[in-house]
């Protein structure tokens, strides 16, 4: 293959794993334990942010944040207990280890916690086609701030202009397009097509397999993109 992106930076919820309506009724109970009755709707289109974030984004930068770890925790312990049904979306690992195997560094770039991303990583059983994963924890800011995505480059070895990215939220656009790395958007996290490209995403595959079946057309597409 004789394209100038040497390195795809993966999201992971999502994008990679089935978790994104495990997150938001996680979230939706955690709310309502503090009396707050957010619409799912609107939790959905906050996931991919971390937790330093997704609060403000829901209650507004101006709300009461004495209840805000207390939350952090609740959606925590909610989520945790589906880690071990986890699943990954199809064609997951196949994509994964195809972009190692052509010689792509390959690298995980989440705003999951550490032990959130621990149990991902299980799940995808993927661990010798990475050559680099971050999580928050790794991170000042989670997504959409660049900061995930800075960290996962520097581990890497990788510049931003000879990378992609690969996620399912406008969160991930927006980080990636922070630091002018170009993003193919998936669907497979539940927002349409429209959404992700009206937010600047350079490509939309419906899932990873859709993204693998379409690999070289994708890459070459988000370069250009990111030179035009």
């Amino acid at each position: 293959m004789t394209k100038p992106v040497t390195g795809v930076l993966f999201d992971v919820d999502g994008t990679l794993v089935d978790s994104v309506y495990l997150h938001v009724a996680a979230w939706w109970q955690a709310l309502r334990q503090h009396d707050h009755d957010v619409p799912m709707a609107r939790i959905h289109r906050a996931i991919g942010m971390g937790s330093d974030k997704i609060l403000d984004e829901l209650l507004g930068p101006g709300h009461d944040p004495s209840d805000d770890d207390a939350m952090r925790t609740a959606h925590s312990s909610l989520y945790a207990p589906h880690w071990p049904a986890l699943r990954p979306l199809p064609g997951a690992r196949p994509l994964l280890d195809t972009c190692a195997n052509r010689g792509l560094k390959v690298v995980l770039a989440t705003s999951a916690s550490r032990p959130e991303l621990d149990a991902l990583l299980r799940c995808l059983d993927a661990d010798a086609s990475l050559t680099a994963v971050t999580s928050s924890d790794d991170a000042e800011q989670s997504k959409p701030a660049p900061d995930i995505v800075e960290v996962a480059l520097e581990r890497s070895g990788l510049s931003a202009d000879e990378t992609v990215f690969v996620g399912d939220s406008v969160w991930d656009v927006h980080a990636a397009g922070n630091l002018s790395i170009p993003c193919i958007g998936l669907t497979s996290g539940g927002l349409c097509a429209a959404e992700l490209l009206d937010h600047g995403a350079a490509g939309i595959y419906a899932d990873p397999q859709d993204l693998l079946d379409h690999l070289d057309e994708a890459l070459t597409t988000a370069f250009r993109m990111a030179l035009a």
